[in-house]
């Protein structure tokens, strides 16, 4: 972890774009950030990739939907009302250009500040990374420059009347070595772990899986403690032109 990290800039943010593979994947706490965001005003979207269909014992066709349930309580205990899930097969994403487009369009229409991504490294967390997780990750790494750019994409705005968008930031949670954190009170913290208990069929078929009131506070104390406050989510923040505070402008990204 760094040594020094810096308060997150994220003061003028009006709208935040948040990408991952399965339902739950934003509540590990980062759903404690998202919290914060939304009771200032901010509008936070939630992009799925998958339904998280292959997670559970049950068919997918009985999970999906479940799943889906699920996600929308969590959502509506941080107070996320735009979900989004793509349907790509669980267990069988596949980094490409069909998956790095249909990111760059949703970017595109929600037109954020900043986009949220996951860890994309084989390893992390001190085990192998799933493999939903690296290509999310990694696709939408791309995705956000595929975005900005009017030259890749073509039908994006061609066909859909998509302009491009230039996103100020990407994060990416859960990095073993972060930037910058965000201080999150009590409140916050209390959201995350509501956010998380929301997907309890789907725990209840994790082995061995604590309870999140049991390892979401002690994570997020952790992080203020980086930050030096009393909890913090932390992240690796990449900036793309503008973290100071400028919002999102359409202009043409260098390839």
């Amino acid at each position: 972890m760094s040594e020094s990290l810096s308060p997150l800039p994220d003061a003028d943010w009006t709208r935040v774009l948040c990408v991952v593979a399965h339902p739950d994947d934003m509540e590990y706490g980062t759903s404690a950030a998202v919290t914060t965001w939304t009771r200032r005003g901010v509008e936070v979207v939630y992009l799925l990739l998958t339904a998280g269909e292959a997670g559970m014992a049950e068919p997918p066709e009985v999970v999906a939907p479940l799943r889906e349930h699920e996600q929308r309580r969590a959502c509506a205990a941080v107070g996320v009302t735009d979900l989004r899930i793509l349907g790509r097969p669980d267990g069988m994403l596949e980094y490409g250009l069909d998956l790095r487009r249909d990111i760059a369009r949703v970017i595109r229409q929600v037109r954020p500040d900043a986009v949220i991504g996951g860890v994309f490294d084989v390893e992390a967390w001190g085990m192998l990374n799933q493999a939903d997780h690296r290509a999310a990750g990694l696709a939408t790494v791309d995705a956000v420059r595929d975005a900005d750019n009017p030259w890749v994409f073509r039908e994006l705005a061609e066909e859909e009347g998509l302009a491009p968008w230039h996103a100020t930031a990407l994060l990416i949670s859960g990095h073993e070595t972060p930037t910058h954190g965000l201080a999150v009170d009590d409140e916050a913290v209390q959201a995350s772990v509501a956010s998380l208990r929301s997907h309890e069929a789907y725990l209840a078929h994790v082995t061995n899986h604590p309870a999140p009131e049991e390892f979401i506070p002690e994570m997020l104390r952790q992080g203020g403690a980086a930050l030096g406050t009393e909890h913090a989510v932390l992240f690796r923040v990449h900036d793309l032109g503008g973290i100071g505070g400028i919002g999102g402008r359409e202009e043409t990204a260098a390839s």
